[in-house]
């Protein structure tokens, strides 16, 4: 089977998503638009220095990042409305995660220039796919607070999502950052993932509290992603029914009130059904 033919790169932003470690992960197509591009915009120009040369690419390299990224803006935007190529590249993975490049891409769609992403590497879903938790559902909450207050604040507010939770993490950080998630997520089950596509890419699964304590995960080195399982749906109370009959029979009668609350909190009809008739004084 042949594959399909390069297609030609027409003028616009584009994300292009690059390796998070193995640089054979690049895509044909983020080759193309490389090639292509008039201008290449890097978070760190000497990382995207040497992914051109590996394969024999010479560009411009602009720098972008948060720092100077509001001078430069009105440069690449130029470029855009002159009907240049422009790629926008992190120091790994896919732009926009956890990496500047957000307020470019909201400014050239505010100005009805085209921005087109590239897909490819994303060390977010390759720690998703390897951690053995549940991937129907996540949440990607991006790197952790500094501080263990901070931390905790977030813990806090992300405890009763139902979904698998992804964080970015930093070696010095680990330890201290796991022992915060096993006292707010208690022993849910989690991973964590380093050094993706890499040659000591690993990933150590299990109870938050055994990962906090695992001497492995004091301070290791590279790029770290961990993952905890979601939390469970509590157990509805009766003040929750009470307040969902309460609602429901604003808009129906008992019967079918009844049902809609065994539906959505998972409780028995007929008791409901009871108890809507008490609400009613019948």
């Amino acid at each position: 089977m042949i594959a399909p033919p390069a297609k030609p790169v027409t003028p616009g932003l584009y994300l292009v998503a690059t390796p998070i470690g193995n640089l054979r992960d690049i895509t044909l197509r983020a080759l193309d638009v490389l090639a292509a591009a008039d201008m290449v915009l890097a978070e760190d120009t000497r990382v995207s220095a040497r992914l051109l040369a590996a394969y024999g690419l010479k560009k411009k390299l602009v720098r972008y990042d948060d720092h100077i990224g509001e001078s430069v803006r009105p440069k690449v935007l130029a470029a855009l409305l002159a009907g240049q190529v422009v790629a926008q590249v992190s120091d790994a993975g896919t732009p926009l995660v956890s990496d500047p490049g957000y307020k470019l891409a909201l400014d050239a769609i505010a100005a009805g220039l085209p921005v087109h992403p590239v897909p490819g590497p994303s060390s977010a879903l390759a720690a998703l796919t390897l951690a053995g938790l549940p991937s129907d559902r996540f949440l990607f909450a991006g790197f952790t607070p500094h501080k263990a207050a901070g931390r905790r604040t977030l813990f806090e507010e992300l405890r009763a999502v139902r979904a698998t939770l992804i964080f970015f993490e930093t070696g010095p950080r680990l330890r201290a950052s796991l022992t915060d998630m096993a006292g707010v997520f208690g022993a849910r089950p989690a991973a964590v993932a380093r050094e993706l596509t890499k040659l000591y890419e690993e990933c150590i699964r299990g109870p938050l509290p055994d990962l906090a304590a695992d001497s492995r995960l004091e301070a290791p080195k590279g790029e770290i992603v961990v993952l905890v399982g979601p939390g469970q749906e509590a157990a509805a109370t009766e003040a929750d029914a009470e307040t969902a009959l309460a609602e429901a029979l604003t808009r129906m009668g008992p019967a079918d009130a009844a049902s809609e609350v065994a539906r959505s909190l998972g409780l028995n009809r007929k008791a409901l059904y009871r108890r809507a008739l008490d609400l009613q004084g019948r």
